[in-house]
Parts: structure tokens; sequence; C-alpha cells
């Protein structure tokens, strides 16, 4: 084995603090690099994909594959997991059904339960045969005449609080519960932080600018500048985990990869009609069009992330970009760099917030009440290649010593360092027998209190409610 091999991660966003913690807690000397303040800061994430039924337009094998990742997301990071269903509703005016959805949420139950013959420790979305619950309209009209219940134990107590707030004529039945769980990337952000701080062997450098890679014959230079000066190190593997600007990396490097950039923001806002726990609910819609799918997230004391796939709310006219002979960073407009480097102006974020409100009010006339919470969720997500609707992507490499890791989807965070831990293996900085390791040395096993503490003072950091630090879930 090599002996002090050193690894550099350039970007602490999901992807880059995951990996530095999963080498880190394979006894690898690693060190990260990350611009901002503080860990996880990256575009809006509030959702684990267990089976990707957010996006209808993918095919069964990137569903299957979202369900293995998620399921392992929830493992590595479990104090970060809300653990409550979704919602799937589809509008009267949808060219879909409903009943479109039943061959793959059989296929993704059956994967479930196989998953779980494999490694009872797996069975983390609850029993398999409660994997998905369909309602038909009498079914929610029965429900209506139920009390709501604060803390839902059973499938039927989420659906109750739905049934009496959203307007039934307007929706195609059935609806459709499944166990796809909330992502909280303010608690994600504090245990990534709290978990790297146990490792002895891990540096994490924050708002440190890496400024230039020169590629050696067997390492790397890396330059970087931060409240210390400048300085220069010497690396023997490079992870490329920066994100958006994935690109910048390449080009320092000289490296041609062709990519999507896409500029995307979610809504806060603030709704205290009832005080029973929410599901989360999705309006399913055309992607791009004014009939883009609503996105209603719950967050503790009234509190709601809101995504409305139009180009008036979470899309932006303009807002991806693709790479180029000359660069294999896109160049996003000017706006979305000011936006991302400089914050919005008041004004957008009222307007668009108010149009966020109102989406999701078409189909929850009661909601439009709501108020603005916070500023905007936002930031600019990378695809690889030219498919915009890709959604299971984990890590490409150049040369022997180069990793990129260029995941659309936060799930897929341990295929991303189980594929890298197989290169770091073949060049003896890993010994054999770790490819694969979920054992995790223990570095998850966190105090819920302690991190609840750090995130919500992420949240004020971040100038954002701090009760979204909290989770809103009432079983596991």
């Amino acid at each position: 084995m090599i002996k002090n091999a050193k690894v550099a991660i350039v970007g602490g966003g999901i992807a880059g603090a995951s990996a530095a913690l999963y080498l880190g807690g394979l006894g690898v000397d690693v060190t990260l690099f990350e611009k901002e303040s503080s860990l996880v800061s990256g575009p809006p994430m509030c959702h684990l994909h267990a089976g990707g039924n957010l996006y209808r337009e993918i095919d069964n094998a990137q569903c299957v594959a979202l369900l293995k990742q998620s399921i392992e997301l929830l493992r590595f990071y479990p104090h970060g997991v809300d653990f409550r269903p979704t919602v799937l509703a589809t509008p009267k005016d949808d060219p879909q059904t409903p009943l479109e959805f039943l061959s793959r949420l059989e296929l993704l139950k059956q994967e479930y339960t196989k998953l779980i013959q494999k490694d009872a420790k797996n069975e983390v979305l609850g029993e398999p045969q409660n994997y998905y619950k369909l309602y038909s309209k009498e079914d929610l009209l029965k429900l209506q005449k139920r009390q709501n219940v604060l803390k839902p134990q059973e499938l039927d107590e989420w659906m109750i609080i739905v049934s009496k707030n959203i307007d039934l004529e307007k929706l195609q039945f059935p609806l459709i519960l499944v166990q796809e769980y909330g992502l909280n990337m303010f608690r994600i952000s504090a245990s990534a932080t709290l978990s790297l701080q146990k490792l002895s062997n891990a540096k994490v450098y924050t708002q440190t600018q890496v400024k230039d890679v020169i590629c050696n014959e067997d390492s790397f230079s890396l330059s970087y500048l931060n409240a210390e000066g400048e300085k220069t190190e010497e690396f023997d593997y490079l992870i490329n985990a920066a994100g958006f600007r994935t690109g910048e990396i390449d080009d320092m490097l000289s490296l041609k990869r062709p990519r999507l950039t896409e500029f995307k923001a979610s809504y806060v806002v603030e709704w205290k009609k009832d005080s029973a726990l929410w599901p989360e609910i999705i309006f399913h819609g055309q992607r791009g069009t004014p009939k883009g799918m609503a996105q209603f997230t719950p967050y503790p004391q009234g509190h709601f992330q809101l995504h409305g796939m139009t180009e008036d709310i979470t899309l932006f006219e303009n807002g991806l970009a693709q790479s180029c002979e000359e660069s294999s960073h896109p160049k996003l407009d000017e706006i979305f760099l000011q936006k991302i480097n400089r914050g919005w102006h008041s004004s957008i974020i009222e307007e668009r917030t108010q149009l966020a409100i109102e989406h999701l009010a078409k189909y929850m006339p009661i909601f439009k009440d709501a108020k603005i919470a916070s500023k905007p969720l936002y930031g600019a997500q990378q695809i690889p290649g030219y498919d915009k609707t890709l959604r299971a992507s984990e890590v490409s490499f150049e040369c022997d010593r180069y990793a990129r890791c260029e995941i659309v989807k936060a799930s897929s965070i341990l295929t991303m360092t189980d594929a890298i831990t197989k290169e770091l293996i073949k060049l003896k900085i890993l010994s054999k027998e770790l490819q694969g390791n979920r054992e995790f040395f223990g570095f998850t096993e966190l105090d819920s209190k302690q991190i609840t503490k750090l995130a919500r003072q992420i949240c004020k950091e971040r100038e954002y409610p701090e009760a979204m630090a909290e989770l809103n879930c009432s079983f596991k």
C-alpha cells in the first residue's frame, strides 16, 4: 500500500463532503476545499428520490438505481432524512394518468423486497407491502370525516389532512401515497461537518478558493487562497466535486467534457393553517410549461418549500447552459451568476414566491394565504452530457488519478464513492477488502440534538428560518 497518500477534494457540496467523509472513514488522508463558509450549500435539495416517482420522463432503470441509491444515502445520513411519505397527484387536464405509474411502482416494490433479502438493514422505507398505497375519490371523501392526526403513524392518517385541503374536483384518481421521504440539507450539512471533525486524517478548508491545478507525472499541484494567504500543496489523487464549477477544474487541466448546467430555485413560505404534520405533495405536470409540476414540501412550524416546474418559478428562461469546444465549463448568463454570488433583489423574490404560492393554490385553494418566509433556496446544477432528463449519474474518470463527481441527485453518493474506492485500490492507496464497505465505522452515529443545534446555526448564517433545521416526521 502507498503510505501517507494524499487525496484532494475540490468542492464541499453533498458529493465532495460525502466523498471526504467516506474515504476519510476508510483511512485515506483527505483534504476538502470549499469556497463557501459551510458544507453542503448547493442547489435546492429536499427530496429522497427512493424510486424516482417525481420524474415520469425517466426510464425504469434510472428509477431502480435511484431506489437503491436512496436507501444507501438514508443509511449514510440517518439524521438528515424526514421520515414522511409523498403524495402523487395527477391533474385532470394532464395528458397522463396515475394508472401509468402502477407497473413502475410494482417493479420498485419488488426491487425493494430484493434489497431487504440481500441485507435486512435496507428496510428503511417501511415494510415492502406498504411501499405505496392507492386512494380513490371515495377513500378520500371518507377520510375527510376523520379528525386530523397531529403525528400520523399509519398511511391513512397522513392522507386525512390532504383529503381536507386539496381540490378533489381538479384531480384524476387514484392518488398515490409512496414512501419517498424528505431530505434536509441543513441537517446533512451539520452531519457531514460534525462527522468530519471526528476524523483526524481529514482536513476541511472552507472559504477557500482553488486558483490553479497542475497535473504532474504522478501527482497534482493544487494552489488555493484563503484567509491565511495563497499556498500550493501536492496530492496523489484529485477528486473534482465542484458542482456547476466542475468544468472550471477541467479547464485548468485542459480536459474536455460535455455537460449542462441548469439554474434552479425553490421558495420558502409560511402558512400556519393546521398544526398536524403534512406529507409532501406532488401535483404532476409537463415540465417547462405553465402547467409544470407543483411540489409542496413541509417543514416544522408552518414552513414549506415550493417548487413549480415552470419558467416563472423554479425554472428560468435561458437558465440552461452547455459546454462548448473551447471550454468544459458551461457559461450561465450573468444574471444567474449575480444571483449565486450576490443574492436576489427583493422585488424578484416577492414576485416569484407569489407565483409559486398561486401555482400550488390551483390545487389547494386555501393555500393562497401563505406568506413569504425568506429568500429562495437556489443554485446551479450540473448534468454530464447533454441529456437534461438524466437523473441517475455518479462519477467519471480521466487518467489514473483524477475523478469527477458528477452526481445529479444526492442519492448517488455511495455509488460514486464505490467507484472512486475501486480506483484507489488499483493505485494501492486502499486495500481491496474495503471495496463496497457499508459499515461506515460509526462516524454517522451522531447525537440528534447536536446536529439540530448546528443545523439551526447554519440556517441562521444562510438567512433561512431556523425551524427548517428541524425534522418534520413522526415515524421511522
